[in-house]
C-alpha cells in the first residue's frame, strides 16, 4: 500500500538530522571548551578534580605555539597539538573519547599516574603520532585490531601497566613507527612479524612472551628482551628449536574480512548522502574559521647558515649581522616567502620577548665550532645576548617531533639547568637558542692557563659537583622516556654563574638526531657500554659523571675527549696512583689539599671511582651516587680521623680491573 512505502522515511531523515545537529553542535564547540570537559572528568588520589593552571571558562588554551594552560601543546597556528599531563597523581579511568571534538590532536601523554581500567580506544584519533601511557594501572587484553588504522604512529609506551593477552598485531601496520615501549606488563604468546625498518627503539622485556624474536629485532640490545623466559633466537644467547619457531598461520582478522568488505559495501550507498553532509558541517566550516585565524600568523622568515669561522686565529669576532637566506628577498630586506618554514618559536613564558628580526639585526661573536654545534653570541640592541647553536646534523627527526621535544624541554625548570628559549626549525636545519653565561664552562676555569682565572678552591668545586649531581637527578625524574637523560655530560657542557652555581648545557638531545650522528659525538656513546653492546645504558649518564668528578679532582683533562675515543684511562690511572699509595698526588694542588678536607676529597674521589666501574652491575646508580655526594662536607673533621676514607674495603676500586 501507498501509505506503507512511505513509513521508514521520516524515521531516517529525523535521525540524519539528529546526526548533523551533534555534528554541528561539536564542530563549533571551541578547543577550550572540550578541554574543560574533559578535565572535569579527571580525578586526583584525593577524590578532587586536578588544578590545571590557566584552565578556565573563557579562556585560549593557546596564543600560537605558547600555551597558555598547563599541560597543553600547541600547534603554530594556535591549535591544541597535544596534551601531556604527566605525574599528576590522576586516578580512575580515561574519558578520552571526549577530546573526539579536537582534531588537531597529535600526541597524548598521561604517564605516571594512577590510572586504571581498559587501554581506551584510541583508535579515535586517526592521525595520532605519540601516546605514552606508561608507567600507570591499566589492565586487560588489548584488542588485536587497535591501531589497524593508525597509519601516522610514531611512538606508543604502554610500559609498567598490567596488560595481559597477546601483542596487538595490529601494531604491525603503522608504517612510520619508530618506537614501542610495552614491557613490564603481562603480554603473553609470539611476538608479531614487525616489518617496520623504522623501528629504531623496542622494550618488550618483563613479560610472558614466548617463541623465537623475529629477526627485524636482532639489531636490538638483549636487555630489550629479558624476562621472558620463553623467547628465544637472538639477541638472545637461548636458541630456538624447531618447535620454538612460529608456523605461519593466518590473520585472526581474516575470516571475517570478507564479511566486513560485504557490509561497508552495503552502507556505503546509505551513506554517501549522510558523509556529503557532514562535511559541510564539520569539515568546509572549521577550516573555513582556522583559515581565517591564518590571516593573522605573523610573518614566515628563517635564518640561513650562521656566519664560518673567521680566518684570522685570533680575531673571532664576526661585526656582520646573522644573514637570511641567499635570495633577492634577503638581501634586499623584503619580507620572507611565505612559503619558508622556520621561524623563532618560544617556549617559555617567562622571559622577555624580541621579534626574529631583531636576532636577524644582532652581531654575532664566534663562541666555538665542535662536531654538534656552531655557536654564536649574539648581542640583542637594547636587549639581553643569546647564544644560537646551529645542529651541524642534518639528518633528525621532523619538524612536529622535534617542536614536541623542544617543548618537553621547555617545561624543565631547575637551578642548575640552562634554560632553553627559543628554537628554529628550518627543513632540516635545527638551532637551538639559550641564555648567554658570561663566566664560561667549567672545562674554561679547569683548564685554562695563563689566564689570570682564579684557582678553583676545594669548597668551589665540592658545590659544582652538588649542583652537576643534583641536575642530572631532575633529568631523569622529569624524563623518564629516555634511556639516557642527559647524554652529553662533560665540563665543557657545564658553565657556571658568577657565584658559581653549575648549569648543564645540552642536555636530552639524543632524540633531536639520528642514531649515527649520536653514536658519533655525544659523550654517552663513549662509555664502556658502547663499546660491548653499541647502545648506552641509564648508567651511562652516571659514567660521565664519574668521569667529571675525576677531572674536577685531578684538574687533568679526559683523554678522550681530545682523541674522541671510548677511553678508562682517567679512572685507570687514578686507581693505578691511589694503589701505589699515593693518593695525595691525585688531586688538583690549585684547590688546597689541607688536613681538615682530605677526607672529603677522598670520599669523592671514591665516589667519582664507583661511578666510573665498566661493569654495569658493579657501577653506582644515580641515587646512591647523589645521596653519597650531598654527604659531603666543605671541611672536615680536624682531629685526623677523617684524612683517609680509604680502606682495605675500596680494593675493588683500585684493583686495576673492573
Amino acid at each position: 500500500m501507498p501509505g506503507q512505502a512511505a513509513g521508514p522515511w521520516p524515521i531516517s531523515l529525523f535521525s540524519i538530522f539528529l546526526l548533523l545537529t551533534y555534528c554541528g553542535v561539536r564542530a563549533f564547540a571551541s578547543d577550550a571548551d572540550i578541554l574543560l570537559q574533559f578535565r572535569d572528568t579527571l580525578n586526583t588520589s584525593t577524590g578532587e578534580t586536578p588544578e590545571l593552571p590557566g584552565w578556565g571558562e573563557g579562556a585560549s588554551p593557546c596564543k600560537g605555539i605558547v600555551p597558555l594552560w598547563q599541560g597543553v601543546i600547541c600547534n603554530l597556528n594556535g591549535t591544541v597539538l597535544g596534551l601531556q599531563l604527566e605525574n599528576m597523581h590522576l586516578t580512575g579511568t580515561l574519558r578520552l573519547d571526549i577530546l573526539t571534538g579536537v582534531s588537531s590532536i597529535r600526541s597524548l601523554s598521561f604517564a605516571n599516574n594512577n590510572l586504571t581500567g581498559p587501554l581506551p580506544d584510541v583508535s579515535i584519533f586517526g592521525a595520532l603520532k605519540m601516546l605514552y601511557l606508561d608507567h600507570n594501572q591499566f589492565i586487560g587484553q588489548i584488542p588485536a585490531e587497535l591501531f589497524a588504522n593508525m597509519r601516522s604512529l610514531k611512538k606508543v609506551y604502554l610500559s609498567y601497566n598490567e596488560f595481559s593477552g597477546p601483542i596487538p598485531s595490529s601494531l604491525t601496520v603503522p608504517p612510520t613507527l619508530l618506537e614501542i615501549g610495552l614491557d613490564h606488563n603481562q603480554f603473553e604468546g609470539q611476538i608479531p612479524e614487525f616489518k617496520q625498518d623504522s623501528l629504531w627503539e623496542v622494550d618488550l622485556s618483563y613479560n610472558k612472551l614466548e617463541g623465537s624474536i623475529p629477526a627485524l629485532f636482532s639489531k636490538f640490545n638483549a636487555t630489550k628482551f629479558e624476562g621472558n623466559k620463553d623467547l628465544c633466537g637472538t639477541p638472545l644467547a637461548k636458541l630456538c628449536n624447531s618447535s620454538s619457531v612460529p608456523s605461519p598461520v593466518d590473520s585472526p582478522s581474516s575470516s571475517s574480512e570478507s564479511t566486513n568488505k560485504a557490509l561497508v559495501a552495503l552502507l556505503i550507498v546509505v551513506s554517501i548522502c549522510l558523509v556529503i553532509s557532514l562535511i559541510v558541517i564539520c569539515i568546509i566550516l572549521p577550516k573555513r574559521r582556522q583559515r581565517d585565524n591564518q590571516n593573522h600568523e605573523q610573518r614566515q622568515a628563517f635564518i640561513a647558515p650562521l656566519p664560518p669561522a673567521p680566518s684570522r686565529k685570533h680575531d673571532t669576532t664576526y661585526t656582520g649581522a646573522i644573514e637570511q637566506p641567499r635570495s633577492s628577498a634577503a638581501s634586499s630586506g623584503k619580507r620572507a616567502r611565505r612559503d619558508e618554514p622556520g621561524k623563532l618559536s618560544f617556549i617559555r613564558e617567562d622571559g622577555q620577548r624580541f621579534e626574529l628580526e631583531d636576532l636577524l639585526r644582532a652581531s654575532a661573536e664566534l663562541l666555538g665550532s665542535g662536531d654538534l654545534w656552531a655557536s654564536y653570541k649574539a648581542a640583542l640592541f637594547d636587549g639581553p645576548s643569546l647564544v644560537v647553536k646551529k645542529l651541524k646534523e642534518k639528518h633528525g627527526i621532523g619538524r612536529e617531533d622535534f617542536q614536541e621535544h623542544m617543548w618537553r624541554l621547555g617545561r624543565l625548570s631547575h637551578p642548575n639547568l640552562l634554560p632553553i628559549v627559543a628554537y628554529i626549525h628550518k627543513k632540516e636545519e635545527k638551532m637551538i637558542l639559550t641564555e648567554y653565561v658570561p663566566k664560561g664552562s667549567l672545562a674554561h676555569m679547569l683548564h685554562s692557563q695563563g689566564k689570570n682565572l682564579p684557582p678553583l678552591d676545594w669548597a668551589t668545586r665540592l658545590k659544582i659537583v652538588k649542583g652537576v649531581a643534583r641536575g642530572l637527578a631532575y633529568l631523569y625524574e622529569e624524563l623518564p622516556m629516555l634511556t639516557v637523560a642527559h647524554g652529553h655530560l662533560k665540563t665543557p657542557n657545564v658553565l657556571l654563574t658568577d657565584t658559581f652555581e653549575p648549569l648543564l648545557n645540552d642536555y636530552a638531545l639524543i632524540p633531536v638526531m639520528s642514531s649515527s650522528v649520536a653514536s658519533k659525538v655525544m659523550v654517552a656513546y663513549k662509555s664502556p657500554e658502547c663499546a660491548l653492546r653499541g647502545k648506552p645504558s641509564n648508567k651511562s649518564d652516571v659514567w660521565s659523571l664519574g668521569i667529571m668528578i675525576l677531572e674536577i679532582l685531578t684538574g687533568k683533562f679526559p683523554d678522550y675527549l681530545h682523541h674522541g675515543r671510548s677511553s678508562t684511562d682517567m679512572a685507570s690511572w687514578v686507581k693505578l696512583v691511589v694503589r701505589e699509595e699515593c693518593a695525595t698526588d691525585v688531586f688538583d694542588s690549585r684547590m688546597g689539599v689541607t688536613k681538615n678536607v682530605k677526607g672529603e676529597m677522598d670520599k669523592l674521589l671514591k665516589i667519582g671511582l664507583g661511578c666510573c666501574e665498566v661493569n654495569l652491575d658493579k657501577r653506582w646508580d644515580l641515587h646512591h651516587a647523589l645521596s653519597r655526594i650531598e654527604e659531603l662536607k666543605e671541611e672536615g673533621s680536624e682531629d685526623g680521623h677523617s684524612h683517609s676514607s680509604f680502606s682495605a674495603d675500596d680494593e675493588q676500586y683500585f684493583s686495576g680491573t673492573n
